[in-house]
C-alpha cells in the first residue's frame, strides 16, 4: 500500500551543532567533513536468517518509535503519515500485487487491466477474499473509496486523496460539485469486476500506487455506503475496530499507546501462524535501552543517527533496505484557495536567488557523512534513486558554496546596511524569515540551530515560527493551512512507487505545501504523465527535464536521501522486509522460542 505520506521530524534529525562544525558544516568549499565508520545499506539483509523449529503459536512484540501520538486514521483514504501505516501492515491488504518495477502483475487479489485506446481500466477481483467480519469481498467494496474520496464532504487528510489522478475519472468532477449522485466513468460490471474510464490515460495507471494508478484499497461498502462522509475519519471503522482482509484484524486499539491483533480466521491466504501481535508506539529517547531489555521482537522506524549505539545488541539481527524518501527545504510561495494552488509572485520567498542562496549555504553531505553512518547521504534531486532510471544521477544539485550563495544575494539587491547583522530585502526592508521545523528526538533542535546558522553566515535573519519546534500534527496544520508564519519549511515524504510528481508538486495538489505553480512546471508535469510517456525513453527524458527545472528555481530542495534499519529478534522467523512482502508476508511470520533472549 503506497501514497505520498508525511514523514516525521524524528526521522529528519541526526546532528549536533558543534559536531556540524567540526565536519565542515561551516567550510566555504563544501568538501566533505571526515566521517565516522560507515554501513553500506546494500549489505543488510531483508529477510531474518533464522531457519529453526518453529513453536506454536505465541506473540509477536513490536514497537513503532515516534514522539507524537499515532492518530489512528486506520485507512488510506483517511491517514496521511506514516505512523498509521505501519500499524495497518498486519491487517491491511492491498488490492495489486507487484513486479520489481512496481508495475501491477497478478500477484494480488485483483488485476488491473488498461485498454490505452478506449481510456478504460479493468478491475476484477481474482481470489475468494472475506473480510474479516465473513461478507466477502465484491465490486462495491472495490468503488466505495472513489465515492468516499470524490464527496463534496470529504475532508480526510485536508481532502489531498482527491488530487489530478481522481479527477482524470470521467464523472468523477460532477459527483465532487454535487451535480451528481454517481460516478458515471465508474461501473460495476458484475459482483467481481469494475470497470473505469478514464479522461486521459497515463503510464503511472499501471504502477502499484493509489495517487498514479487505480486506488489500491477497497472498503467494506457493507459498512461504509451508508455512512455520512462527513465525520467519517472519526467513526470507530475507521479508528477502532476496521474491517480489513489482512493475515491479522486489529482486535484493540488504545490511541497514543498500541494495537493488538488476531489471526483473521476468514483470510484468503495461508494460515496465520501467530496467535497475537501487539504493536507499540515507543519514545526515541528510550527505544535503545528497550532494545537492550528484550522488550520488543521488532522495531519500525528505528533512529539511524543512534545506530552505533544498538547496531550491535545481543538477541537482535539488523534487517535495511532503501527508502521512498527524502528530507528536503521548502519555501511557501502562495496559497491553497479552491482546491488549486494560488502562486504569490510578491511572496517573501518568491525571490529564486534568496532560495537557491539558503540552499548553497548548507552542507548536506557533511551531515550525512559525519552523523549517520552511511544510512543516509546528500540529496540532489527531488526524486529519490530508488525509484530507478526517473531519477536523474548526474543532476548537479546543490553542494555547499558559500561564496556562491553571497554573491546571489548581493546580486538580487539583498544587502545590510551600515552596522547591521543581517541583509535587508531588495526594497531596504529588514528582513525575518520564519522557519518551521518539527520537534521529536534529542536531535531536532540542533538540526534546527544549524540550517538557521548556517543561513545566518550568509547574513539572513531567520527564527523559528513560533519561537520553538512544532509538534508533528501541529506543524503539517500550519502547512495545509499556509499559516502566514511559515516562509521555509523543513519536511520530509515518503514518496510512492509512481515517480509523477503531479501528486506532490502539481497545480491541483494539495500536497504542494510550496504552493509554487508555472507554466513551464505544469507544462513539464502534464508531459511526464501524458500518453506519450508510455515510451519509457521519452518518459526519463521529461523526468530529467523536470528535475532540472524543479532544482534551478528551488521551490524545494532536497537535503538527505534515506535508507532504514530494523532490528529484528532472532527468535523470528520468516520475516521479510522485501517491498512486495510488506503486507502480505504477515502470514508466514512465526517464532522459534516462547521468548527473547
Amino acid at each position: 500500500m503506497k501514497y505520498k505520506k508525511l514523514i516525521s521530524a524524528m526521522a529528519l534529525t541526526a546532528v549536533v551543532t558543534a559536531g556540524l562544525a567540526a565536519c565542515g558544516g561551516g567550510s566555504k568549499d563544501g568538501k566533505k567533513g571526515k566521517g565516522e565508520e560507515t554501513e553500506d545499506i546494500a549489505k543488510f539483509p531483508m529477510k531474518t536468517s533464522n531457519d529453526g523449529k518453529a513453536v506454536k503459536g505465541g506473540t509477536l512484540e513490536g514497537a513503532v518509535v515516534m514522539d507524537t501520538q499515532f492518530q489512528g486514521l486506520f485507512d488510506p483514504a483517511f491517514n496521511s503519515d506514516n505512523y498509521d501505516t505501519y500499524f495497518m501492515q498486519p491487517s491491511h491488504e492491498t488490492l495489486f500485487g507487484f513486479d520489481k518495477a512496481f508495475q501491477m502483475d497478478d500477484t494480488g487479489v485483483a488485476t488491473f487491466d488498461l485498454d490505452q485506446k478506449a481510456k478504460k481500466g479493468t478491475i476484477k477481483i481474482t481470489k475468494d477474499v472475506k473480510w474479516s467480519d465473513g461478507k466477502p469481498l465484491v465490486a462495491e467494496d472495490i468503488i466505495q473509496p472513489y465515492l468516499i474520496i470524490g464527496h463534496p464532504d470529504y475532508e480526510g487528510t485536508g481532502g489531498v486523496r482527491y488530487g489530478e489522478n481522481m479527477q482524470r475519472i470521467v464523472g468523477m468532477k460532477d459527483y465532487h460539485d454535487g451535480k451528481a449522485d454517481s460516478i458515471s466513468g465508474i461501473k460495476k460490471v458484475d459482483d467481481k469486476t469494475v470497470e473505469i474510464e478514464y479522461e486521459k490515460v497515463e503510464p503511472g495507471l499501471l504502477t502499484a500506487d493509489g495517487d498514479g494508478g487505480p486506488w489500491q484499497s477497497a472498503m467494506p461498502a457493507h459498512i461504509f455506503k451508508d455512512m455520512p462522509v462527513k465525520g467519517m475519519e472519526s467513526s470507530d471503522a475507521i479508528r477502532k475496530n476496521p474491517v480489513t482482509y489482512g493475515p491479522y484484524k486489529m482486535t484493540s486499539v488504545k490511541r497514543g499507546e498500541f494495537v493488538e491483533y488476531a489471526p483473521n480466521e476468514y483470510y484468503y491466504g495461508e494460515k496465520p501462524k501467530l496467535d497475537k501481535i501487539i504493536m507499540r508506539q515507543a519514545p526515541s529517547n528510550s527505544i535503545v535501552e528497550a532494545l537492550k531489555a528484550k522488550k520488543y521482537d521488532f522495531v519500525f522506524s528505528m533512529p539511524t543517527d543512534s545506530y552505533p549505539t544498538y547496531k550491535d545488541v545481543e538477541g537482535y539481527e539488523m534487517l535495511g533496505r532503501e527508502q521512498f524518501s527524502y528530507t528536503y527545504i521548502g519555501f511557501k510561495l502562495g496559497k491553497w484557495e479552491d482546491g488549486e494552488v494560488k502562486y504569490n509572485k510578491d511572496a517573501k520567498m518568491a525571490n529564486k536567488s534568496l532560495r537557491q542562496a539558503m540552499a548553497y549555504a548548507v552542507d548536506n553531505q557533511a551531515v550525512a557523512d559525519k552523523f549517520y553512518y552511511g544510512l543516509r547521504s546528500s540529496a540532489n534531486s527531488l526524486i529519490p534513486p530508488v525509484l530507478g532510471e526517473m531519477h536523474d544521477k548526474d543532476l548537479k544539485g546543490y553542494t555547499q558554496d558559500l561564496d556562491k550563495a553571497n554573491k546571489l544575494l548581493d546580486d538580487a539587491g539583498y544587502k545590510k546596511k551600515d552596522g547591521e547583522e543581517f541583509r535587508r530585502d531588495p526594497k531596504g526592508e529588514k528582513l525575518e524569515i520564519k522557519f518551521a521545523s518539527m520537534s521529536g528526538g534529542e536531535t531536532a533542535q540542533p538540526l534546527a540551530e544549524y540550517y538557521m546558522d548556517q543561513w545566518k553566515e550568509i547574513g539572513l535573519d531567520v527564527q523559528l515560527t513560533t519561537g520553538r519546534l512544532i509538534d508533528f500534527n501541529a506543524f503539517y496544520d500550519k502547512l495545509k493551512n499556509d499559516d502566514p508564519e511559515v516562509d521555509v519549511y523543513q519536511g520530509a515524504w515518503s514518496v510512492s512507487y509512481n515517480p509523477s510528481q503531479t501528486p506532490l508538486y502539481g497545480e491541483k495538489a494539495a500536497f504542494n505545501y510550496t504552493r509554487f505553480a508555472s507554466e513551464e512546471n505544469s507544462k513539464l508535469l502534464a508531459d511526464m504523465d501524458s500518453e506519450k510517456s508510455f515510451d519509457n525513453e521519452y518518459r526519463a527524458k521529461v523526468f530529467k527535464e523536470w528535475q532540472q527545472y524543479a532544482s534551478e528555481e528551488a521551490f524545494a530542495f532536497p537535503t538527505l536521501f534515506r535508507n532504514e534499519v530494523m532490528p529484528m529478534s532472532s527468535r523470528v522467523k520468516n520475516f521479510d522486509w522485501a517491498i512486495q512482502k510488506e503486507h502480505t508476508g504477515w502470514a508466514d511470520v512465526e517464532l522459534t522460542a516462547e521468548s527473547r533472549k
